[in-house]
């Protein structure tokens, strides 16, 4: 059984659905890897699981790096896995590049971005939006480009913007909030 929860963040509204191993999934409204079959699931925001990943966001969301981690429960390949556990050692406020994973993990770059990072489903809390071009610029986000920026100037985090970017931030301050 997968059970759901709505949480609103000052960003967007974001979907948590969970089994009873663990945080199964994290997407943000709009993004575009949103599931568009949830079989199955029914609502139960008083899961475990699910309050204890609304507490770390309610945490994240507050301007700190959460000290914990709720349990989680994603399949994926064995080099998934392997990424996702290099994204979740990337602390708050910081940023790597792909190539940089890539050397932790033995692949290419590209492997990396679009085998791994891109498939995660437990976005923000597997922070791949920390992961950045080479030369800094922002690369694909499931939830869009001007919500990556949105995280990663939550954070503090230095990155180079993109002047669609910067475009989209300036016509998005109304509609996502600004610190």
């Amino acid at each position: 059984m997968i059970y759901l929860k709505d949480y609103d963040s000052p960003m967007c509204r974001i979907l948590l659905a969970c089994d009873d191993e663990g945080l199964t999934g994290l997407w943000l409204y709009g993004g575009r890897e949103f599931p568009a079959n949830l079989e199955g699931s029914r609502a139960n925001p008083e899961h475990p699981t699910l309050k204890m990943a609304e507490q770390w966001l309610d945490v994240y969301f507050s301007g700190q790096a959460p000290d914990f981690t709720p349990p989680l429960h994603i399949e994926g390949t064995e080099f998934q896995r392997k990424v996702w556990n290099v994204l979740l050692t990337i602390p708050y406020g910081h940023t790597v590049t792909y190539g940089e994973i890539s050397r932790k993990v033995s692949s290419s770059p590209r492997a990396v971005g679009g085998v791994a990072v891109s498939k995660n489903r437990v976005s923000i809390i597997i922070p791949c939006h920390r992961v950045i071009g080479h030369d800094g610029s922002l690369k694909g986000y499931v939830g869009g480009l001007e919500r990556k920026a949105w995280l990663l100037r939550h954070e503090g985090a230095a990155f180079k913007p993109s002047s669609q970017e910067l475009h989209t931030h300036h016509t998005l301050q109304g509609s996502i909030s600004q610190e």
